[in-house]
């Protein structure tokens, strides 16, 4: 499976992507993440004929989500796509689960009459994994997860249980020190390591993520940001020193919500002061006008 995985959730839900995944795939990217909740599944299909990739280059992942049956879904799901087999297909989150044994029997099918190359899972804790593991005869390929600095510590467990049983852990939103929790504890120790790499945060979040033994998902609609996720493989590895470092400010849990707030208003005062300040200013005198004209 290849380590890097251009993803079509999250802000892609129910959108068109196809010109996306298009883009991803000239880029470099050959692992593309849909699933059946997204409703993106019909515009990847439409990327994957439309490149110049035979099939044999390309991994396909998607998901049951639980809106039909698993047997319905895998169907829809791969005429969507277009394509006789998908390289991965993962239960999207237990809580679509409603019968564990049952349900993953049928994934157990999906793989043994080769509509799935491997199967796997999404969103399981540490308990879900072990009680998959008691009656599984197929073990999961794959546990997609949330995963980055500040939830590490309490994942730690679920990725060394994963990692001695041959299961891969596979991580989504691992930006979140950047585009949800900026101004936290992390940012110095990556910001070090950026300055010492001569590369970006966003590198090096995504190489820490790469010291777990971690896969990654990701998305952009830029570019240029797909060029950085991949560029990551070419950059020299964090240090211990500096995973470490990395692995005790996460430890100590994003900023609060007020700080997390301040800092995003003082990012986007930054980014739009062209802008915004001239409003400002023109409310000040409006204000000054109106104040004068009562008098």
């Amino acid at each position: 499976m290849p380590v890097i995985a251009f993803g079509t959730g999250s802000k892609w839900k129910g959108q068109d992507v196809t010109d996306y995944v298009i883009q991803a795939l000239e880029t470099g990217f050959s692992h593309i993440d849909t699933a059946q909740w997204y409703g993106t599944e019909d515009s990847v299909g439409r990327a994957l004929r439309d490149s110049a990739l035979d099939r044999s280059e390309l991994y396909i992942t998607t998901k049951w989500s639980g809106r039909t049956s698993i047997p319905v879904a895998i169907r829809n799901s791969l005429d969507q796509l277009g394509l006789k087999q998908v390289d991965l297909y993962l239960i999207h989150n237990p809580a679509v689960v409603t019968d564990i044994v049952k349900d993953w029997r049928q994934f157990e099918k999906i793989k043994e009459t080769g509509l799935s190359k491997s199967i796997g899972v999404s969103n399981f804790d540490l308990v879900q994994l072990q009680e998959l593991l008691k009656f599984a005869r197929i073990k999961p390929a794959v546990n997609q997860i949330l995963f980055h600095p500040y939830n590490y510590e309490e994942n730690k467990e679920l990725l060394e249980y994963s990692a001695r049983h041959g299961i891969i852990t596979e991580a989504y939103s691992s930006l979140q020190p950047i585009t949800r929790y900026p101004g936290g504890p992390v940012d110095k120790p990556v910001q070090a390591a950026a300055k010492r790499l001569n590369a970006t945060p966003t590198q090096v979040l995504l190489s820490w993520v790469r010291s777990k033994g971690v896969a990654i998902v990701t998305t952009s609609s830029t570019k240029e940001h797909l060029e950085e996720y991949l560029a990551v493989a070419d950059l020299p590895p964090l240090t211990a020193e500096e995973i470490a470092a990395i692995d005790e400010a996460g430890a100590k849990g994003p900023p609060g919500i007020v700080s997390t707030t301040f800092t995003v208003m003082k990012r986007n005062l930054h980014r739009n002061r062209y802008i915004l300040v001239p409003a400002l200013l023109f409310q000040l005198l409006c204000f000054v006008y109106i104040a004068a004209m009562r008098r």
